[in-house]
């Protein structure tokens, strides 16, 4: 309701009233008028002129405030100081609420990323002590006065070094992960055939497949090439990331295999394995740095446990998606989706090509 309106409702109140009262005492429409007129008049000043010196004025004030400070120090110069709105009792409530509504959305988000911020410091806290006190350990072990056994001392050596190993690892991986996140690694765009992409991965992966006993699969339900336009050497990363993720949770004498999708202008990319699966509580959390979802079994394996994480980022700067699904005892899923270069037709059903 504008400022005019409400001055005009409250002092018709006034008139009327005090109009009424007169007509009452003098029984006379004459001065019921004259009553009406005068303090019509009177009232509408004064209150417009109380309201609008001790009230208004200083609601404009507020929504001006809020208005600028939403808008911002560049945007509110383009526009100019003068932002005033014709109605800014309204517009100062629906101000407040939507202020009130962004700023509760900020908070909460505030709040996860402190508790987000907490577990990381946790947990990187944790994968550094780890290594760092085992190397402590076999070099002091190695430095005492009485400690003459050579062999011995070899085998410490071996394990320190591993640890260093292990420690340089995570280095490289929490500096691949800041870069990916700060844009400082660009993404370089080729066109490739992503079916000689997944040979070549799994060339590279069969020795590490035999020492697990694992088999690799690629189911192969075309005959003609598969072009993507994406960062060759950054898939290639994701590919051997989400593989050797499936050697770690695979079984013994079972299988990895990958399978390639049409979907339109994308191709669907999935490593499948018949592991131990994951629980679906844990599947929302499972691209987060550092998380776990068998704490014991994940520190005997290894890693730095930032594989899935940069394999996320990796696939979001492309701006693709990815996903998981998984049933515990069973297995899980990985899936990535590419751009086409071209449309191309992956038929439904065909043989099975195995790399072992």
């Amino acid at each position: 309701m504008k400022l005019r309106v409400l001055i005009l409702i409250n002092a018709l109140s006034v008139a009327v009233t005090l109009g009424a009262v007169n007509y009452y005492f003098q029984h006379k429409w004459y001065y019921f008028a004259i009553t009406f007129g005068v303090s019509f008049v009177i009232s509408f000043v004064i209150f417009y002129y109380l309201i609008e010196k001790y009230v208004y004025s200083k609601i404009k004030l507020i929504y001006k405030l809020i208005h600028n400070l939403k808008l911002g120090r560049d945007l509110r110069d383009a526009l100019g100081e003068n932002i005033i709105s014709a109605d800014p009792i309204t517009d100062v409530e629906q101000e407040v609420k939507e202020w009130a509504r962004e700023k509760k959305i900020e908070v909460d988000e505030l709040r996860k990323q402190e508790k987000f911020r907490r577990e990381f410091l946790s947990n990187i806290s944790h994968e550094f002590k780890t290594p760092l006190f085992a190397i402590q350990g076999y070099i002091e072990a190695i430095q005492d006065d009485g400690f003459e056994d050579l062999e011995m001392a070899t085998q410490f050596l071996e394990k320190a070094s591993k640890n260093v190993d292990r420690l340089s690892y995570l280095i490289k991986d929490l500096d691949e992960i800041s870069k990916l996140e700060s844009g400082e690694i660009p993404i370089n765009y080729t066109k490739f055939k992503i079916n000689d992409l997944v040979k070549e991965v799994f060339e590279s992966l069969e020795i590490k497949a035999h020492q697990h006993d694992i088999k690799l699969v690629f189911k192969q339900k075309y005959d003609e090439p598969i072009m993507v336009n994406a960062d060759r050497d950054k898939i290639h990363q994701v590919m051997v990331n989400l593989i050797d993720n499936s050697f770690k949770y695979g079984k013994a004498g079972g299988s990895t295999s990958v399978s390639l999708f049409g979907l339109h202008d994308q191709v669907l990319v999935e490593i499948t394995d018949d592991g131990i699966g994951i629980e679906e509580k844990y599947l929302p959390r499972l691209f987060e740095r550092f998380f776990r979802t068998e704490q014991s079994r994940s520190r005997q394996i290894g890693g730095s446990g930032l594989g899935l994480a940069i394999v996320k980022h990796i696939i979001e700067a492309h701006q693709q998606t990815i996903n998981v699904r998984s049933t515990a005892g069973l297995g899980s899923t990985f899936g990535f989706t590419l751009q086409l270069v071209k449309k191309s037709l992956i038929p439904g059903a065909s043989g099975i090509k195995e790399l072992t």
